[in-house]
């Protein structure tokens, strides 16, 4: 969920390409999930490394996503693409017939460049667009609707925990006032609002940047959805199976290694004495965290932020 708002002029850039596919150690007759499909960059090299009897399952809760991979591959044998959010992974997985049978799942948790820069899906400000944000335009709130009727507290709230925003209190209240003179439609509108009650902020970020962010995952319930996904990675994956999770800012990363690390030993409990929590845990971490390379860095601003953690389902 990447919050940088530099265009790029160019479409999506997958990021941690290479790391995050080749983590995966891929074999050829082996299974495979893309949950965060996008615009297909994971999936395409993930595919140049199946053999004819390699399958590749790819999820996203994006209608234009799933459109760009059917389009994008179609007549591809080994590739099928499922509309749904990732949170629903276990039921997609379940009725494929592949529960408990997948080699490696795959889940990018940014946001895509094209949902980024075009102005009408509402996620960022670089460009005046309606104020929307769902990640799937076909059903639910958008962020409009949202800040129409949203308590000043619960505002407060969002923007404190999702956006780890410090001046949340001064910003909720200007978008408290503003909505009761005109409502509150566009995204260049709502970036004013909060800029101008912004007292002071990092230098080559934008005073938005928090407020967006933490505004579009309230909308599309983003963390809700990562925990149920990474809960469900345990069950979809076969014991030897590997997970590469791409993350994009503290809260994320916060969750993915909650799931991921190993639980602290019982001090109740005497050393020489087995430790039931710990032969239970399901993960065992391969590697250190991965970040993006000057290289790639140069090439595409938006992976500064993100983190790749890599794990192997072991129970």
């Amino acid at each position: 969920m990447a919050a940088s708002e530099e265009p790029t002029g160019r479409s999506h850039v997958p990021v941690l390409l290479h790391e995050a596919v080749d983590s995966l150690a891929v074999q050829p007759d082996g299974r495979y999930i893309d949950a965060t499909y996008g615009r297909g960059g994971h999936s395409e090299y993930l595919l140049s490394k199946l053999g004819t009897a390699g399958r590749l399952l790819a999820l996203d809760r994006d209608p234009a996503a799933v459109g760009d991979a059917r389009a994008r591959f179609a007549g591809e044998s080994r590739f099928s693409i499922c509309h749904a959010n990732f949170a629903d992974m276990r039921v997609v997985v379940q009725g494929q017939g592949w529960l408990g049978q997948v080699d490696g799942l795959l889940m990018d948790l940014g946001v895509s460049s094209p949902q980024l820069d075009e102005a009408e899906r509402g996620f960022g400000f670089s460009r005046d667009g309606e104020l929307d944000m769902r990640m799937d335009d076909a059903s639910g709130e958008t962020a409009a609707q949202w800040l129409a009727r949203v308590s000043e507290g619960d505002l407060v709230q969002v923007l404190r925990e999702y956006g780890e925003e410090r001046y949340a209190k001064r910003i909720a209240g200007a978008i408290v006032a503003a909505r009761g003179r005109e409502p509150i439609l566009r995204t260049g509108q709502l970036a004013e609002i909060v800029k101008a009650a912004h007292p002071r902020w990092e230098r080559h970020h934008h005073p938005a940047t928090r407020s967006f962010q933490a505004i579009r995952i309230q909308i599309n319930g983003e963390l809700s959805a990562i925990a149920q996904a990474l809960a469900a990675a345990v069950e979809v994956l076969r014991v030897g199976g590997r997970l590469a999770v791409i993350s994009f800012h503290s809260l994320e990363d916060r969750l993915v290694k909650r799931a991921l690390r190993q639980p602290v030993p019982d001090p109740r409990i005497p050393r020489h004495l087995p430790q039931p929590a710990l032969e239970t845990h399901p993960w065992k971490l391969i590697g250190k965290a991965i970040r993006a390379g000057k290289a790639e860095l140069a090439l595409n601003p938006r992976a500064r932020s993100a983190v790749l953690r890599v794990a192997e389902r072991v129970a």
